[in-house]
């Protein structure tokens, strides 16, 4: 009987150990599936390049916090980057944020827009305890084809099958004034709203334009689209609010609905999870809710 040859036996099992190997490593790398590692601006151009997103000159959708080149370990979206959502960020392993809006509390992220301000330093130096990275998402968020901001709250609605043209009108099965209030309220996870109008009136055509479009935007819809309703996130209430009630006074049936800005927004940033998380493989996307900031009394 031959003796075995030890070095032949060590070969043959070295050699099933990488086919072992290579066989559960196999289905993902072959299938080009294997999760990728992206950096903070890999990020940021690929949703420009998947939105069809041309530059915008002097956008203020630029980096707040971080560097461009950290890896990014997981995604939160959010409508304000507050303190609360960066320690839920935190939590989560997740060091980018893509928020909406401000974060430094003025429209540029100015941090000497006011000169000694001890809440921005200890903003600043939260983001860096955690080394987490915030992108505002703002200008090209709301390019976006359809606008994210406004088709998330339409979808949170349920009203997408009515949603035709990607303006601020649509017109939905007649609804009375008070009923409209009780769904948003209902869908779109509100407290309180404000309104203006007979709670039993009819409605149906609605002009929604979720934020701060300010007074003259939103009086201009009003005037173009002579909506039973206009829903907005803020206006300043010697604008839009103003005219709704005048306008009133003077004939018009047109209601006015004020959400609130942050509420207006938040399902926005919910439904750009949607959009985002297929197109990035190996890194969770989850949305983090910065919440209406009033308490009610």
């Amino acid at each position: 009987m031959k003796t075995p040859d030890p070095n032949r036996r060590r070969f043959i099992g070295q050699a099933a150990l990488s086919t072992a190997a290579f066989t559960f490593l196999a289905p993902e790398i072959l299938a080009g599936t294997a999760p990728k590692a992206y950096t903070v601006q890999q990020i940021i151009d690929l949703i420009l390049k998947e939105g069809n997103l041309k530059p915008i000159p002097d956008t203020v959708d630029t980096i707040k916090s971080g560097s461009p080149d950290q890896a990014v370990t997981g995604i939160v979206t959010t409508m304000f980057a507050t303190a609360s959502v960066i320690e839920q960020a935190a939590k989560l392993k997740a060091n980018f944020i893509i928020a909406h809006e401000p974060t430094f509390y003025n429209h540029r992220d100015d941090p000497e827009w006011v000169k000694g301000n001890e809440v921005v330093k200890k903003k600043q130096a939260l983001l860096e305890k955690h080394k987490i990275a915030v992108w505002r998402f703002h200008d090209y968020c709301h390019s976006l084809k359809p606008d994210a901001i406004r088709y998330g709250v339409v979808k949170k609605a349920g009203w997408t099958q009515y949603y035709k043209n990607e303006t601020a009108a649509l017109t939905i099965p007649a609804i009375t004034l008070g009923d409209l209030v009780k769904h948003l309220k209902t869908k779109l996870g509100i407290q309180k709203l404000r309104v203006i109008g007979d709670l039993g009136q009819s409605c149906s055509k609605l002009a929604i334009m979720p934020g701060a479009a300010g007074g003259q935007r939103q009086v201009s819809v009003a005037v173009a689209e002579n909506p039973d309703v206009l829903i907005v996130g803020e206006t300043p209430e010697w604008e839009g609010v103003e005219y709704a009630r005048d306008g009133r006074l003077l004939g018009s049936r047109m209601a006015l609905i004020v959400l609130g800005h942050a509420v207006s927004e938040e399902p926005g940033m919910e439904y750009f999870v949607e959009w985002l998380q297929p197109k990035i493989s190996g890194i969770k996307v989850t949305h983090l809710a910065s919440g209406d900031p009033f308490q009610w009394i």
